[in-house]
């Protein structure tokens, strides 16, 4: 009987010290089914190489490149790991969450870009070079260059060395997109110096933490992407 005593005692010491340890529930908010996401694509925080704000970016968009690392179109070992079990409404809500945030944008950081290669850059972004058949970059993400909603991102407020990194992986087929494939085709035109002069200029421009994606081009789109719908 003593025993049994014991192990009754014992037993329920553990029921209470389980009771104790459990974790407290969470509330089922699309806050909380984000917060992974949260943890390296800070809404207030204007991102690096590696994890770029998304923040404010189409819904549209951010649902493609969802699509792109679970399908294999983009390669981030971290990110196909989030995404590859996640069904497709799921993917959806995470980007529908993450396209209404807009929180300010922090200031430029400092940059070694001379003024010639930000010159450089100001008559890419608006203006081209139709000796490479390189578009303008305002003809496909709009004249502020905030994107176009509902698939078309924007580029200021991205820092240079992810704009840079980015070209890379297009270049060397890590990243890729629904054929046809315009930004690679536009990365390919590229010279390196002109690369560098296009990230120089973006990164250099102060955001407007009012912006929004434009609704609509006032032209059709210089060359046909396959992420954005016709």
């Amino acid at each position: 009987m003593r025993l049994f005593h014991r192990i009754l005692s014992f037993s329920s010491a553990l029921v209470a010290t389980s009771a104790l340890a459990a974790p407290a529930s969470l509330a089922d908010t699309v806050e909380q089914r984000v917060a992974a996401c949260i943890a390296c694509h800070k809404t207030n925080e204007q991102g690096d190489a590696f994890f770029p704000r998304i923040a404010g970016k189409p819904a549209g968009y951010l649902y493609n490149q969802l699509l792109n690392f679970k399908e294999g179109r983009r390669q981030y070992p971290m990110m196909t790991y989030m995404v590859e079990q996640l069904p497709d409404a799921y993917l959806r809500e995470i980007a529908q969450y993450f396209s209404e945030q807009h929180a300010p944008y922090p200031p430029p950081a400092a940059s070694s870009a001379t003024q010639q290669m930000i010159e450089r850059g100001r008559v890419l972004v608006h203006q081209g070079d139709p000796s490479r058949k390189v578009p303008a970059c305002i003809a496909c993400h709009g004249d502020a260059m905030t994107g176009v909603a509902p698939a078309i991102p924007g580029l200021i407020g991205l820092p240079r060395d992810y704009i840079n990194a980015q070209f890379g992986t297009w270049r060397n087929q890590k990243r890729k997109a629904h054929a046809p494939d315009c930004m690679a085709e536009v990365a390919n035109r590229l010279s390196d110096a002109d690369v560098a002069a296009v990230s120089g200029w973006l990164a250099a421009q102060p955001a407007d933490p009012n912006a929004r994606p434009a609704t609509t081009l006032p032209k059709p789109l210089p060359m046909e992407c396959g992420g954005v719908p016709k």
